[in-house]
């Protein structure tokens, strides 16, 4: 008989981790500019990441920072009412996201007596955290690939190498004389 939905699904998810969230909406910022801070701190550990938003010169910085001290605090509370055993050393940044939020339109006076019409953006920034399972509260930056061995040619690519000739390049055209 095959397996229902639910089933499979609690079957997948048997290691489930928590997660912690903090929300900041109708942000006076674009998403575009938003999402420039939270890259940097996506996947970090929770005081490396603060640190990075701390330094960083961008005008949505210190939202970012702010939002993710609530989402860490977010965390200590509601695990200290569930009774889960949370270290916060090893929290990580789980997802950070800039959403579109709605756009204000706006006029700006243009010659002639004319307008001309642009929208300030306006978006929701969500930032989760998670409890990191191997205990490493380092950005994982690539997968480890075994060393590959130099490639040979053998002997049929070297053969091919050397009987390909190039195509003779074309002579360039003369230029007609006109005689007057």
């Amino acid at each position: 008989m095959a397996k229902s939905i639910a089933e499979f699904e609690e079957e997948t998810m048997a290691v489930e981790t928590k997660e912690y969230r903090a929300e900041a909406r109708f942000q006076r910022v674009s998403p575009q500019k938003a999402r420039l801070v939270l890259e940097l701190i996506k996947g970090r550990g929770v005081q490396e990441a603060l640190e990075t938003a701390r330094f960083t010169k961008k005008r949505i910085a210190p939202v970012i920072h702010k939002l993710l001290t609530s989402a860490v605090d977010n965390a200590k509370y509601v695990s200290g009412e569930q009774g889960i055993d949370l270290d916060v050393d090893s929290l990580y940044v789980k997802q950070a996201l800039a959403n579109d939020g709605p756009r204000m339109k706006r006029i700006r006076p243009a010659p002639m007596g004319r307008a001309y019409r642009y929208q300030r953006r306006l978006s929701h920034i969500i930032v989760s955290v998670a409890e990191r399972d191997g205990g490493s509260s380092q950005l994982v930056t690539r997968a480890e690939e075994p060393a590959a061995k130099p490639a040979k040619k053998t002997a049929a690519k070297k053969a091919a190498g050397k009987t390909a000739k190039k195509a003779p390049a074309k002579k360039p055209v003369a230029k007609k004389k006109s005689g007057k």
